[in-house]
């Protein structure tokens, strides 16, 4: 499988959007019943760390920062969002995203990644532990699924952090 790494664009938006909305099926990547518009999506994603895996004209996955606050103090903190089309899962897309992420990250002055991931979601879990994530908590009962097969059940989520090697902390 061939694919590179490349910045996300407006016009790759339906694509991403789809690969998304293929996450928020599986019940457990969010607690997200729909995915956003793009101008919606826009203003809450950092703008240097937004990437795609393409593939030709093809998107296999997503990846991209939140900031977790508007404060000043928590400039260089921000939330991972990564998507892998579901076709293409377990050939390492995904892997591939994460380490340009940290890359781009870095580059941009980020000094932690942080994550929360429903604790059934073994995949996304062993993706970020490989990529020097650690768990640093677990929250329980966090949310309520609106949903899917779900809809109803409440959710833990496992907190993880990645601090950088190379942002001066």
């Amino acid at each position: 499988m061939e694919y590179v790494i490349d910045k996300m664009t407006p016009d790759d938006w339906e694509q991403v959007r789809s690969i998304y909305q293929e996450g928020i099926a599986t019940g457990h990547s969010t607690f997200e019943a729909d995915t956003p518009d793009w101008g919606k999506w826009n203003v809450a994603h950092l703008l240097d760390c937004r990437l795609v895996a393409r593939g030709g004209n093809a998107i296999m996955g997503w990846a991209a920062l939140s900031p977790v606050s508007g404060r000043r103090v928590y400039s260089g903190v921000a939330e991972v969002s990564l998507y892998v089309r579901a076709a293409k899962r377990q050939q390492g897309v995904g892997s591939a995203l994460m380490t340009a992420l940290i890359g781009a990250s870095e580059k941009s002055g980020i000094w932690s990644l942080q994550g929360g991931i429903f604790r059934e979601n073994k995949a996304s879990l062993a993706l970020v532990k490989k990529h020097g994530f650690r768990e640093i908590g677990r929250r329980e009962r966090l949310g309520k699924m609106t949903h899917g097969p779900l809809a109803g059940i409440w959710r833990d989520v496992i907190l993880l952090e990645r601090r950088s090697q190379s942002v001066g902390i």
